[in-house]
């Protein structure tokens, strides 16, 4: 009897990885639109490149060859738009990046089985700790409450936090705290150098940070919608 053996199958293996996305939202008339990204890059070459970016059109009414010009004047600025959301598909080329929808504020969503109660059961931390300094390159991202790191944060690294951030030595890189829609999120450190300061969506690049603030102990928070940044006594 002939006994072949089927061949072994590679199943498809998927896994889950969630980043922190710009979404820019543009308004009318474009051009002033593109003009004040233009003065953000100025101040800060390069602060979005490697960075996914969402184009959320729901505010304007742009036909398909507009949105083209669009899409192709954020990439001569080296933005490259991951998708788009707040448009009819039908008004996208084939060309064009893709439809998105369903998109939330927070970073990661998990769908698990409820967990059986027990006495080994621990509560989910809002709170978290990095006893080592966050290097140059490195990116922390915790959005269910606050980030402290207890050295200093390099420049090229970053903090994303659903919460306020606590830096207990010199923050050089960026800090972007209450990442959730969380207005009364607040940024603290030792020394601030930061390259980006921003709170619910609103930021100061380091060119806006009053220079008498370098090199001092310092917080930032939201008034309405401004930031305010000013010494910690």
């Amino acid at each position: 009897m002939d006994v072949r053996a089927d061949p072994t199958r590679q199943l498809v293996r998927l896994r889950g990885r969630s980043y922190v996305a710009f979404v820019f939202s543009p308004v009318v008339p474009i051009v002033e639109w593109l003009a004040e990204i233009d003065a953000t890059l100025a101040r800060s070459p390069g602060f979005f490149v490697g960075k996914p970016i969402v184009l959320d059109l729901a505010a304007v009414d742009l036909s398909g060859s507009a949105i083209a010009h669009l899409v192709g004047s954020l990439q001569q600025r080296s933005i490259r738009v991951l998708g788009i959301e707040g448009v009819d598909e039908d008004r996208l080329a084939a060309d064009m990046p893709p439809l998105l929808t369903g998109g939330r504020a927070c970073v990661i969503t998990r769908t698990e089985p409820p967990p059986k109660a027990g006495p080994a059961d621990k509560p989910k931390p809002n709170s978290l700790l990095l006893e080592s300094p966050v290097r140059s390159g490195q990116s922390v991202v915790f959005t269910d409450g606050d980030v402290t790191v207890l050295g200093s944060v390099g420049s090229g690294a970053e903090i994303v936090a659903g919460g306020s951030i606590h830096v207990y030595g010199t923050l050089r890189g960026r800090a972007m705290a209450g990442v959730n829609g969380n207005p009364a999120a607040r940024i603290y450190c030792q020394k601030i150098e930061a390259e980006l300061l921003a709170i619910d969506g609103y930021y100061q690049t380091a060119e806006e940070i009053d220079v008498s603030l370098r090199n001092r102990p310092a917080q930032a928070w939201l008034q309405g919608d401004t930031m305010k940044i000013t010494p910690l006594n």
